[in-house]
């Protein structure tokens, strides 16, 4: 009948143990304790012994000079109250050095952490012992170390692929500049334009670049209207169907009639539709077919672009909208893909409050959809927009 009681007490008293300030508040009980203990049993010990060695001396003495007597019991009083305090101070010490390395110690270690985790040492952690709070502490900061650690691959990564990827465009030029120079390229029409087409593909990725940073950093501006569904898409396929006509891949539009319109940038969702179609471009083989559909959700719009071509393993589609990520890195750095055009259309979709999601199907092809809020139909434009 008594275990649940104790119980409770103990359950109370492991909770306010975790608590620092309940920790400090006992370590300060026990040093007071052991302080007091040692001075009471030090005091007892030697006033003891110092008057009854006096009083077994002077025994004949003591009713001929009782004066003599109290000044030798105050005197031994005084010498073993001093003896007492100093080992109580030096017993009162030792427990709070003990107190100090138990509770200190750990803080004074995640500083050093923190120091060497602020030089660059982000692999370093800090141990964890307990379920205290200066372990939930502990596990804050090598939670954050985790996170440093892996932003700074990410930036060492992504110097990497944006030298990498200048660099491409950059040779090519180079290449061609120099066998003009030396007269092994001919200067004709179709050099030119291979070396328009390479400052192109160069000034392309500088943009995408610039468009990654702002919509990281939140500082991209859209011009969110109502717009038609059949304006962004026809404008998005009027650019890329010279490219698809290229490499005889089939690229056709199905909007149904009566489809509402969206609120969205009108030029950025049109750019989001071009990186899809690119991206199909580049992964559909000659003689596919790629489809641009849409359809009413309840109250928002949902626009899938479909192709036939190579598809993407299940074990890749996770991160197929993580920046500079590559399925195939040597196929897709000879289409010429930077791997952020589809980071690029997620967080410009996620930014007008939309979604952009994937599925495919290796061999089979891949459709990704983008569903937008639907605008009201009194505020949508009657014409074409430019």
């Amino acid at each position: 009948m008594y275990r649940q009681p104790v119980r409770m007490l103990a359950e109370v008293w492991r909770a306010l143990w975790r608590k620092l300030q309940w920790r400090l508040f006992a370590a300060f009980v026990v040093i007071l304790i052991a302080a007091v203990s040692v001075q009471t049993i030090t005091a007892d010990f030697f006033a003891w012994r110092s008057i009854a060695g006096y009083v077994a001396t002077h025994r004949t003495n003591a009713l001929s000079a009782p004066g003599a007597l109290v000044s030798q019991a105050i005197w031994a009083f005084t010498i073993s109250l001093f003896l007492a305090t100093c080992a109580s101070v030096i017993a009162a010490a030792a427990a709070s050095l003990f107190v100090s390395h138990r509770i200190v110690g750990p803080i004074q270690r995640m500083m050093e952490i923190s120091r060497r985790i602020a030089e660059g040492h982000y692999h370093d952690r800090v141990p964890v012992s307990d379920d205290y709070e200066i372990s939930h502490l502990a596990l804050s900061l090598n939670s954050m170390a985790a996170t440093l650690e892996r932003t700074e691959q990410q930036r060492q990564e992504l110097i990497s692929n944006v030298a990498h990827e200048l660099r491409t465009p950059l040779t090519t030029i180079k290449g061609y500049m120099e066998g003009l120079i030396d007269g092994i390229v001919p200067s004709d029409a179709a050099t030119f334009t291979l070396v328009r087409e390479e400052a192109d593909r160069l000034s392309r990725l500088v943009q995408d670049l610039q468009d990654l940073s702002r919509l990281e950093e939140s500082g991209v501006s859209l011009h969110i209207r109502p717009a038609l569904v059949a304006d962004i898409v026809a404008g998005a396929v009027q650019k890329m169907r010279p490219q698809f006509e290229a490499k005889d891949i089939a690229l056709t539009v199905a909007l149904p009639p009566g489809l509402p319109g969206v609120l969205a940038d009108h030029d950025r969702m049109q750019q989001v539709l071009l990186n899809l179609l690119d991206n199909a471009l580049h992964y559909t083989p000659p003689g596919g077919a790629a489809c641009i559909e849409a359809a009413e959700t309840g109250a928002a719009v949902r626009i899938t672009v479909i192709d036939n071509g190579i598809g993407i393993a299940p074990e890749h589609l996770p991160h197929v909208f993580t920046r500079f990520y590559r399925v195939d890195k040597s196929r897709s750095r000879a289409a010429g893909g930077a791997g952020i055009g589809l980071t690029i259309a997620r967080r410009l979709t996620e930014a007008h409050g939309g979604t952009l999601a994937v599925e495919s199907t290796p061999g089979r092809g891949s459709r990704f959809a983008l569903t937008l809020p639907a605008a009201p139909a009194a505020r949508l434009p009657s014409v074409r927009t430019a």
